[in-house]
């Protein structure tokens, strides 16, 4: 419940985290690029708390050169090492080399004329019940499970069905907006037109 007495399921009392929130988390992305950023954000979030992300974004944003899969693809050590320098990101070698390895799958789809979009959201599951409760919401899926095994095919790292089911949520491909959340009634809104 936040400040206004307005039910949130996160964010209510930061207002990076409660735009996230009410205007992002849930909402249908489409385009490949969206997607790769969301999917390489929530596989860096792993293990810590995604507002650590969230306020580390833009700094994101200008190390993996705003995500565009065919710069980030080229990347080498020195990248690498400059990348594992920008105190702007989160640290991690591994997931570092995860997101050009990722880039690199990508890019891999399009020279086969296959979008990441497709693959994604042909692993988007039936609409179901606004959860009650946090209780209600899994931590994954058949559906995430079987994205992070298609992902992991085409040279995807750092997805597993955890990873996955946290980006299907981020990207809309389910609504876990919980019943009463200010923001259900938009997301579900958005995902119908998206």
């Amino acid at each position: 419940m936040s400040a206004a007495g307005e039910l949130r399921c996160f964010g209510g009392d930061d207002p990076l985290y409660r735009a996230y929130h009410d205007d992002e988390w849930g909402r249908p992305v489409r385009d490949d690029r969206g997607l790769f950023e969301r999917f390489s954000l929530e596989a860096f979030q792993s293990g810590l708390a995604w507002i650590t992300i969230l306020r580390k974004r833009e700094g994101f944003r200008a190390a993996f050169a705003d995500f565009d899969p065919e710069v980030v693809a080229q990347y080498g050590e020195q990248d690498v090492a400059r990348l594992m320098a920008d105190t702007g990101i989160v640290r991690n070698r591994l997931k570092i080399a995860a997101t050009i390895a990722n880039a690199a799958a990508l890019v891999g789809l399009h020279d086969a004329g296959r979008t990441l979009s497709e693959l994604v959201w042909s692993h988007a599951p039936p609409p179901r019940p606004a959860p009650q409760g946090w209780g209600e919401v899994p931590a994954l899926t058949a559906e995430s499970t079987g994205l992070a095994k298609a992902l992991k095919r085409e040279g995807f790292r750092f997805v597993g069905p955890t990873t996955a089911y946290a980006s299907m949520q981020a990207c809309g491909l389910v609504n876990d907006h919980l019943a009463g959340c200010v923001a259900r009634a938009a997301t579900e809104a958005a995902q119908r037109v998206g």
